[in-house]
């Protein structure tokens, strides 16, 4: 099951990566998150692990698999017979940006979680891309 939002950004595809990548200052700026603790340590890099604790959701360990900096990354968690795959993209639009935030969730428990979670999932998105807009177009 998939899930994805997009918005057009007014800033340059570098600040706003450098936003979206800053993983550890997410609550800063979005709702959908309440706080995130790395698990090592340096920038965000392939096999990078990042503990997550959102609202109504269990807190959750996200392992980075594959990583274009500049661009996206996508990160990877398990549970409950599910494998979650968030990704969060960047792309120029113009002299602007795009980003899109998409959750992929397989196995056999994803389709059950996918559509009992849908609305808040949604939801969630939606908030860390209001939230990641609002960021980019005001921060200096």
């Amino acid at each position: 099951m998939r899930f994805e939002a997009s918005t057009r950004i007014g800033a340059t595809p570098q600040r706003v990566w450098q936003i979206y990548a800053d993983v550890e200052r997410w609550p800063e700026w979005t709702w959908s998150v309440t706080s995130v603790e790395r698990l090592d340590t340096g920038p965000l890099a392939l096999g990078s692990r990042v503990r997550i604790r959102q609202p109504r959701l269990p807190t959750t360990v996200w392992t980075v698999t594959e990583l274009v900096p500049g661009h996206h990354f996508l990160w990877q968690a398990t549970g409950l017979g599910t494998t979650s795959i968030g990704g969060h993209f960047v792309d120029a639009d113009g002299e602007q940006a795009r980003a899109t935030a998409r959750l992929d969730q397989h196995g056999p428990g994803g389709a059950l979680i996918g559509w009992l979670s849908a609305a808040l999932t949604r939801r969630y998105l939606d908030l860390e891309l209001a939230g990641l807009k609002n960021r980019a177009e005001t921060a200096t």
